[in-house]
Parts: C-alpha cells; structure tokens; sequence
C-alpha cells in the first residue's frame, strides 16, 4: 500500500503496546479491516525490548521529547575503555542483547497462558523457567526479636525463600517455632477466600501486622513472604487485602507446569515477543502494520453517513497529512490518578553468568533461566539518610541469564526496579544491583558491562489519542508496572473487544487452526 489517504477502516488501533496487540489478536479472525499503526520505530509500546543500538537511540528520543514521556531521565554507561583492566571488550555486538523495558513474569496458573493455548499461538512462543526466589538479610532468620534501625548494615547476605512446605522443614536456619509458625500460615492461605473472618478485620493494615498477631510469624520471616507479594511498598504500606491473594497466586502455580516452579518469562524479550505474535496473527489475518505513523486528530466528519451503522463515522487526520475514515479508534487513555507514579528502572549486563542464583529448581525440572531477588525495605541505605531506611521502598531485581535469548553465553541481564523516583531512586538501585554482585559470593566481583537507567512514569500512556467521544474513541488505561503479569488486562481488552464485535465472533481468544496452507509464522 503506497498510501494511507482516503482509506477507509473498521478499526484503527494505535500503538502496540501488549493491550491493543492482545486486541489485534483477538481481532485477528474477525474479518474486520484493521489499520494497526505505531509513532514508534520498534514494536511493543512499554513492552518493547532493544538491541544495544536500539537502546541507545530510545536514549536519544527520550531526551530529546521529554512532553508527557512515560519514560524520562534515561542514561547509558559503559566502563572506561581507557583502563587496562576494562572488561568492556567483552561486551558483544548489539543484536546479541535483546533487553526488555518492562520485563515481566507469568504466573503457571494466569489466565495469559490459557488464551495463548486457545488462540493457539503459543506454538510460535518459547517459554522458559523462574527459578529461586532470594531476599536479602541483614540480621537472623530464627524467630529473634523486632528487628530495629540500629540492626540494618550495609552487609548481609542472601536467603533463598522457602518454595513450600517441603522447603520449609529442610530449612536448617529456621528454629521449630519459626516453622511451625510458617506452616500455619501456609495452611490457612490455600484457601484464605473461604476465611473471611480470619483476615478481614486486618483488610486494610499493614501484612506484617497480620502475620504478627493471627500466627505469631517472626519479624525475620516478613520480608520473604513480602518478597512473594512483589509489593513495590514497604511493609507498613503493603495491606493484607494486597498481600494474600499475590502470596495465594504464587502458592498455587508452583508444579503446575513442571516440578519446583510456578512462573515463566517468554524468551526473546518477555512481553514483547508476545505483543509481537499478536501482531503477527494480525498481519496474518490481513491487517495493516505501519510504524511512525500516528494519529494528528480528528478532522470535519461532513458526508459522512452516520445512521449506517456499518458505515466509518471517524475520519482521522494522520501524522504526514493522509486522512482515514473508520468506525473505531482504540488507543491509550490519560490516567486519572491525580498525584504521579514514578518507577526508577536499570538494565545492567553482566560479565558473569551468576550461577549462584540458578541452583537446580528439582528433579526433571527444566533450568532455571530467572531468579528473583528482593531487597526489603530497610535492607539499603542512601547516603546522609540512614535514619530513613525503614521507609525506603523495596528494589525488586529479576536476573535472566543466557537461556532467555537476551544476552550472550557468559553473561547475565539484571532489572531493577524501585518505585522511589528521581535521583534517589537511582541511587538505590544501583545500591541494590552493587549488593546483589558483592553478596553472591563470586570472586572477583562481576564486572558491569553496560548499564541504563531511566525512570517511568506509571500513569503516563506512551501514545494517547487527541480525543475521546466515549462512544468510537475507546482507550485502555496506563501500562500497570506490576513484575507480574496483571490477568485483569486480559479483562481491559475483552471489554473493548465486546465492543468492537457487538455480540458476533464466538468466543475471546478462542480459535481453531488455521488452513493447512496459512502459516501464521508467514
């Protein structure tokens, strides 16, 4: 198609971040003709996931546009080549790395997987393992005491977090009434929904005041079961209503797909290899893919045939000049939060696989190819603020190693995350990253190759439309930067997609193969 003016359209999706290509998905047999375009070079929205050289000219954009960016404050470094001890010779071509802005895990039991199977494209996506979970400690795991400010040091060491019940009573650091504490707990959240009056009362306090008083769980053992929640609060603001059903999820996914695991990432740069196979499925289906194209607004809709329902009622003016008519437009909606969410992010590539981190999961388990280590609140300190720590949020830190496809044979990818913003956020994540690598127990220290840092804004979307009418301009809300994939988005684009088909199509994401002859990797 060597122009876009003066077609005409049934949808218009913008940008491809993973909620409207989980629609292009949906949309993908549909019969309807749909126009998929992106102000971006690169597929995947938040999602995307860069070659070095990509990241680098993601840098670029960002600083040079920085009007309501979700992304803001990005910085690249790399060692000083000048050194003779520099490791930076080791760093490998761009397309070896494929480094993911948002990475993401998914949980066996999330409904994410179940309508890959249905729609059947998992089969063009390779999943692969979450191993441990770690936490790091600074003081002991027996039952102890309250633990206080003047307990926090900047050393300390990493716990692997229990996987179960079996895991708990091998556990040689934790003394029988520390167990048997745990073990009740364990009991009661395999199935808390039908324990109501257990953990009501307690809906809105604090987790660890809920673990204190229902079963006299230890203060040494809060912060690896907050790990589990993937909270980005610290204790006293992470509720129990929060807590259970993240912990209960967790819980409950582990052996599903495979002995001593409960969680997955895609390979090839999470979430963004999934957006990109609904991408594909909509190509396949006969929609039209145009990057650095976006929406310039709405332009005079005179002669247009607005009692026909079948008929476009949008004509839309696009960036470059052409005009388009269609029925729907989707894409992102500004958030209505009124005070701003801000994530401090990093991607660090390291000279190290860190095997440490990848003890084998259990017998004819898969390796494992991420762990996931969590540095509570209070574990690390910011310069000139040590009567602070307590209230610093936690720095959740996913490590991938080669197995996922994002880096070399050799090499580890490390992202952090902390929802303390600005300069203090960056700070403590490079805190947390510097502690992981002094902490694994590896000699000589792991040499960072290549890093980025840079901040999201949670309540910003990343392309939103000019207009909203409520009725034909339809928008899903901010990427959520949860660690873990949120089923309730599959919820947002069934919602839009209901819309969209009014009543026709069967049933969401649920499809036969295709023909014999049509090859969805075509």
């Amino acid at each position: 198609m060597d122009t876009l003016d003066k077609t005409e359209w049934d949808v218009v999706l913008v940008g491809t971040d993973l909620k409207q290509s989980l629609l292009a998905l949906a949309l993908s047999r549909s019969g309807r003709k749909i126009l998929h375009i992106d102000e971006n070079r690169h597929y995947g929205g938040a999602e995307a996931a860069f070659s070095l050289q990509e990241a680098e000219e993601f840098a670029k954009k960002v600083d040079e546009d920085t009007s309501a960016a979700a992304f803001t404050n990005v910085s690249i470094s790399t060692p000083d080549t000048d050194e003779p001890t520099s490791s930076a010779t080791l760093l490998s071509p761009s397309r070896a790395y494929t480094l993911a802005l948002c990475p993401q895990l998914i949980y066996a039991r999330s409904a994410l997987l179940d309508a890959l199977i249905s729609s059947k494209v998992y089969r063009q996506l390779e999943f692969v393992a979450v191993g441990s979970w770690w936490v790091y400690s600074v003081g002991s795991r027996g039952a102890g005491d309250e633990e206080t400010s003047s307990s926090i040091a900047q050393s300390g060491k990493l716990l692997k977090v229990p996987n179960g019940r079996e895991d708990v009573f091998q556990d040689e650091d934790l003394d029988f009434k520390a167990k048997r504490a745990l073990m009740k707990f364990l009991r009661f959240i395999g199935n808390f929904e039908e324990q109501t009056e257990q953990w009501q009362p307690y809906r809105t306090l604090p987790f660890p005041t809920f673990l204190k008083e229902q079963f006299k769980v230890p203060p040494s053992l809060h912060a690896p079961l907050l790990a589990l929640t993937l909270s980005p609060a610290n204790g006293a603001q992470t509720t129990t209503e929060y807590a259970l059903p993240r912990i209960a999820r967790y819980l409950k996914s582990i052996g599903a797909l495979g002995a001593g695991f409960g969680s997955i990432i895609s390979k090839w740069g999470g979430m963004s290899d999934i957006a990109q196979i609904g991408c594909r499925a909509s190509a396949v289906g006969g929609g039209v893919y145009v990057l650095e194209k976006g929406i310039a607004g709405e332009y005079n809709a005179e002669g247009v045939e607005q009692s026909d329902a079948e008929a476009p009622s949008l004509r839309l003016r696009l960036k470059g000049g052409e005009s388009v008519t269609t029925r729907w437009v989707i894409g992102s909606k500004p958030s209505t939060q009124t005070t701003p969410s801000s994530f401090c992010r990093s991607i660090s590539i390291v000279a190290s696989p860190l095997q440490p981190l990848f003890p084998p999961i259990g017998e004819e388990a898969p390796p494992p190819a991420c762990a996931v280590i969590v540095f509570p609140s209070g574990s690390l300190l910011l310069d000139g603020e040590p009567e602070n720590e307590l209230e610093l949020p936690p720095v959740n830190i996913m490590a991938h190693t080669s197995d996922t496809g994002e880096c070399p044979r050799g090499q580890c990818i490390l992202y952090a995350s902390t929802s303390l913003s600005g300069q203090r956020g960056q700070e403590l994540v490079k805190n947390a990253v510097d502690t992981l690598l002094h902490s694994i127990g590896i000699n000589p220290i792991p040499t960072i190759l290549w890093s980025m840092q840079y901040e999201q804004r949670a309540d910003v979307a990343l392309q939103p439309t000019s207009f909203y009418n409520g009725d034909r301009v339809l928008g899903f809300s901010p990427l959520n930067p949860d660690l873990a994939f949120d089923d309730s988005i599959l919820d947002e684009v069934k919602e839009i997609w209901l819309r969209i088909m009014g009543g026709e199509g069967g049933s969401f994401l649920v499809f036969e193969d295709r023909e014999a002859n049509i090859n969805d990797d075509e």
